[in-house]
């Protein structure tokens, strides 16, 4: 998962992204729409990169992951998504950028979550909402910028990831389970055991469902606390009773 900010006078976000450029939810553009949108950001001769900045974080499959599967206090997804963003926004204040007005496309209820970001910026003027990257234009930036970044990295694992068969169409599409290409490639790609690779996030439920339905037999079990090994030491699983 990726996320983004994007941050420009707020005199010029109507005439500039909107008029001008015409950003959208980046969902709403296609790819080659995207990828011009970003290379021109990316170029210093053009009015977006004079007036505008931008980041983005990436967060892997791997590392969403490991917080979900916590054994202790979970650290869900949209607790990580939070922490991303408030990083972003910090990074971008810690600069030096005069940020005055902060709008965010929510992850959970917008209420609480712009509750929790007025904590955090007193000084700046928040507006958390639902879709954002289509009603805002600040917000569609940071989306295409989002976009683009992952689907860079896709295309960068999955080259890694395939080697000299990494050619034409990404075979594994966008990472999205509506994507026909991604539902394919996950269960063409799935050991009965073991799943797959770094690449796929192990809680997703789409990855979940397919390792309970189509998974091997063999199953494991991890021991409860309480299940009856007692104060039983380590070496008592490696040597035999009489020893």
């Amino acid at each position: 998962m990726v996320y983004g900010v994007y941050y420009l006078p707020k005199t010029m976000e109507q005439s500039l992204l909107a008029d001008e450029h015409h950003f959208d939810d980046s969902k709403a553009l296609t790819p080659a729409v995207r990828s011009d949108l970003m290379t021109k950001i990316c170029n210093s001769s053009t009015d977006l990169y004079q007036h505008c900045g931008w980041a983005t974080r990436i967060m892997s499959a791997r590392d969403i992951s490991a917080g979900q599967l916590k054994p202790a206090a979970t650290y869900n997804l949209n607790a990580q998504a939070h922490d991303v963003t408030i990083d972003l926004i910090r990074q971008v204040i810690d600069s030096g950028v005069n940020i005055r007005e902060i709008y965010v496309d929510t992850v959970g209820p917008p209420a609480s979550y712009q509750a929790k970001l007025e904590r955090l910026f007193p000084a700046q003027q928040i507006t958390v909402a639902k879709k954002a990257d289509s009603l805002y234009s600040c917000v569609s930036a940071a989306s295409v910028c989002a976009k683009v970044t992952r689907d860079a990295a896709l295309d960068v694992l999955y080259t890694s990831y395939a080697g000299d068969d990494a050619t034409g169409e990404i075979a594994w599409g966008s990472g999205y389970p509506g994507d026909a290409r991604c539902s394919s490639w996950l269960k063409t790609n799935m050991d009965p055991l073991w799943g797959w690779g770094n690449e796929c996030r192990f809680s997703w439920g789409t990855a979940k469902e397919l390792l309970e339905v189509r998974g091997a037999p063999c199953q494991v079990h991890w021991p409860e606390p309480d299940d009856g090994a007692g104060d039983m030491k380590l070496t008592g699983f490696f040597l035999g009773a009489e020893e």
